[in-house]
């Protein structure tokens, strides 16, 4: 059993072929595919996916990237989705300092005010954080006991370890197939070759793996983003998940089906699939 428990379907990149790579998908051994609303529009689109198949479910939310233009009227919204059964979390929100499509202060309300919801509907979080780790913590921490998961997982290893403390999942997708290369860069001033090392950030997250137990650690694609190595350029696909558990079991010293085994069990779990 495979589960992508990250990727917009609703994506104006699947209006060619969107029923065909669903179809493919479960062809392919995807079980389960978690479609991820972004938006109050991807947040019907997605509703109204799942509805359509039987093995897909949706999340509801607001990205950060959208934050801006919140109001309390886009809460009621969500608020009115959120009834849906197929609805199986609050996501993705967060907060996003790297590329600041929206202004820092205007990305907390919406984060604060869906986090809140999801405590009150006893659903689970889908959490989106980027060099924002911090402020993150301090908007969550107040509510706890919670269920969450930080997707696309790319924090500091401190930050793992307070989300890991918290009781929280983490998520990594294609991006941990990225190659780290080392090369050699001529020759030091001190003499010997300089060794330069390439990659570095495909290397750090391959050790953030190593760190994550098993039972912590969820499978996405955030398709079609982040295609993984020997594909990239090309559109992502719920399909590519088994890289990402090949991945894990490569570094992790496992067998794919160990991976597949442990965060299927954590998937269904977390989202409370049927």
């Amino acid at each position: 059993m495979f589960i992508d428990t990250h990727c917009h379907l609703d994506f104006a990149d699947f209006n060619p072929d969107r029923d065909e790579v669903i179809k493919h998908s479960r062809e392919e051994g995807i079980d389960y595919i978690i479609n991820i609303g972004s938006s109050l529009q991807s947040s019907h689109n997605s509703v109204e996916l799942a509805q359509k198949y039987e093995f897909i479910y949706a999340t509801v939310g607001i990205h950060p990237h959208e934050a801006d233009n919140f109001t309390q009227k886009d809460e009621g919204v969500i608020r009115e989705l959120v009834k849906n059964k197929k609805v199986v979390a609050i996501g993705e929100i967060g907060l996003d300092y790297y590329k600041n499509f929206s202004q820092a202060k205007n990305q907390k309300l919406p984060f604060s005010r869906l986090a809140a919801l999801s405590k009150e509907c006893n659903l689970p979080l889908v959490i989106h954080c980027r060099e924002a780790e911090e402020d993150v913590l301090k908007i969550l921490k107040p509510l706890m006991p919670i269920n969450a998961v930080v997707h696309c997982f790319s924090g500091s290893e401190n930050f793992l370890r307070e989300c890991l403390d918290l009781g929280f999942l983490v998520s990594f997708t294609c991006n941990i197939t990225y190659p780290a290369k080392l090369f050699n860069n001529g020759r030091d001033p001190a003499g010997g070759n300089k060794i330069v090392q390439r990659g570095k950030k495909a290397q750090d997250l391959k050790e953030i793996v190593k760190l994550v137990p098993l039972e912590k650690i969820l499978l996405e694609t955030d398709a079609p983003y982040l295609s993984p190595e020997g594909r990239r350029g090309r559109r992502n696909e719920p399909l590519n998940v088994k890289y990402v558990a090949n991945e894990i079991a490569s570094i992790k010293e496992l067998t794919i089906e160990e991976v597949a085994k442990i965060t299927s069990e954590s998937a269904k779990n977390f989202f409370q699939l049927k």
